[in-house]
């Protein structure tokens, strides 16, 4: 008998998951052992369930997905995380691969490529969508010195926050840390970016091409 891989389905719209979740308990050897719209909620079933393949969304509310896939791997390192978001743009993809995630796939992809991700997933294969695989390798070279490439996981996060308008203290509440701590972290930001004060730092990262990318992750 086929062995059965369980998913759990990250995403804060429920139709998207309903529509997925039809799409996956369809196909042989997988089902969808539950579902979360936030990153709390997902971290908690992700303890509970201990799923196969996490299926993650970036934009949610609060936290992203990035974070919280943060969270899933310091609990459990052989965690296997699929990305499934509408950003195809490489900023984000390496983010997410860098972060721990075993795949990326954009939600414009064909059915099909989703289910075939998890499959790879499942088994500890990378795998990357077509035209996140072609944007990653067209961007890469072009962006490879930009700035932002030198920031670490949680302060691309900040910075990401930031550009949005976010002040030290909401950003501090939403990341679940204290206020200090993401002082530090924009400390670091500006040093790494060249930047003196917020308004250097934002028309950097509009440069860099990071805050049309990070204004599109604000809840809707």
């Amino acid at each position: 008998m086929q062995p059965c891989i369980s998913v759990l389905l990250v995403d804060d719209h429920a139709v998207v998951r309903e529509g997925y979740r039809r799409l996956l308990d369809l196909e042989p050897g997988m089902r969808v052992c539950g579902e979360a719209a936030d990153a709390a909620v997902a971290y908690q079933r992700f303890c509970v369930l201990q799923p196969e393949v996490v299926i993650m969304d970036i934009s949610l509310p609060g936290t992203s997905g990035i974070e919280a896939m943060r969270r899933m791997l310091a609990r459990d390192s052989a965690a296997r995380i699929l990305i499934f978001s509408v950003h195809e743009d490489s900023v984000f993809v390496r983010r997410a691969l860098d972060a721990g995630a075993t795949g990326y796939v954009t939600k414009s992809s064909a059915p099909d490529v989703l289910v075939e991700a998890v499959h790879a997933v499942a088994r500890g294969v990378r795998y990357l969508s077509a035209d996140v695989a072609h944007a990653r390798s067209a961007n890469d070279a072009l962006r490879e010195g930009l700035p932002h490439r030198r920031l670490s996981a949680r302060e691309f996060e900040v910075l990401r926050l930031l550009v949005q308008g976010y002040t030290l203290r909401h950003i501090a509440e939403r990341l679940g840390v204290s206020q200090k701590t993401v002082a530090n972290h924009q400390s670091a930001i500006r040093r790494k970016f060249g930047a003196d004060n917020s308004v250097q730092l934002a028309r950097i990262a509009s440069r860099s091409g990071v805050l049309l990318s990070s204004a599109s992750l604000s809840p809707a």
